[in-house]
């Protein structure tokens, strides 16, 4: 099992509520685990508890390491859901300082092979949602005093194929353009009222779970992109969304942030 950074004592989200959709598995799971790290209560929003790469379920997993955290059944393509998480969340310690919208599904097919239905659902999780969770965020958060230069803080996590094709995989590709996109409208329209909005774009992540992100064609295509000597891991990506977190990214609004082993700058 990854291991998070070891703990350097600067607990840079110290007494603070995030929200981190998708927490049961992978990226968001590491993303999870680093922000109790650092103190802050965590609420692990995903539609199920099972750990796609096998392990203790998160939540169980934050306990064990002294963190805070509780988990929520949502499904972010569910506006209705997605308005009782981030009221419940709230009420924790009585305002919501960080959502990190991570929560993403795949079906990988080349257009002529993409059926509608599929389209819907990939759109609906992974660009939709992103949408659903941001407005429900951001409603409460301008509710919220100003602490730290913000009233809320928001991450959305991208990709890097939402800005160069995502070989064989459409739908996916195209959702995550949307939310590099979107990312920055709400930077835009919202940075004067105090909330910050940024997206992490990952690279070739290997979080250990199956299908097709384990395909030996995949991998050697990551391999001979990436300029950096290995592959990412969840923990990188991780670190990046705890930095657009904090508030050491006060001056820091709008932006796609990678992570990619230098693949975008070949």
């Amino acid at each position: 099992m990854t291991q998070p950074p070891a703990f350097d004592g600067n607990r840079r989200l110290a007494g603070q509520t995030c929200i981190v959709t998708g927490a049961a598995s992978g990226i968001g799971r590491a993303i999870a685990r680093l922000f109790a790290r650092h103190g802050a209560h965590v609420v692990v929003a995903d539609v199920t508890e099972t750990v796609l790469e096998g392990g203790e379920p998160t939540v169980g997993l934050i306990t064990r390491e002294g963190g805070s955290a509780v988990f929520r059944r949502t499904d972010v393509s569910d506006a209705q859901a997605v308005e009782a998480l981030v009221d419940e969340a709230a009420r924790l310690t009585g305002r919501l300082d960080v959502i990190v919208n991570n929560a993403c599904i795949r079906h990988a097919r080349r257009l002529t092979e993409l059926e509608e239905g599929d389209w819907d659902r990939v759109m609906a999780v992974n660009l939709k949602g992103v949408f659903i969770c941001c407005r429900a965020a951001a409603r409460r958060m301008l509710t919220q005093e100003i602490r730290n230069e913000a009233r809320g803080r928001i991450v959305n996590l991208s990709s890097q194929h939402g800005m160069i094709a995502a070989p064989d995989d459409l739908a996916y590709g195209v959702a995550k353009a949307g939310v590099a996109y979107l990312t920055g409208q709400v930077a835009a329209d919202y940075a004067g009222q105090g909330i910050i909005c940024n997206a992490v774009a990952p690279g070739k992540i290997v979080t250990g779970q199956g299908g097709r992100l384990l395909d030996e064609a995949v991998l050697d295509r990551a391999r001979r992109r990436t300029p950096w000597p290995r592959l990412g891991h969840p923990d990188d990506v991780a670190r990046a969304a705890l930095f657009l977190a904090s508030g050491e990214a006060s001056f820091v609004t709008g932006i796609n942030l990678m992570v990619d082993g230098g693949w975008m700058a070949a």
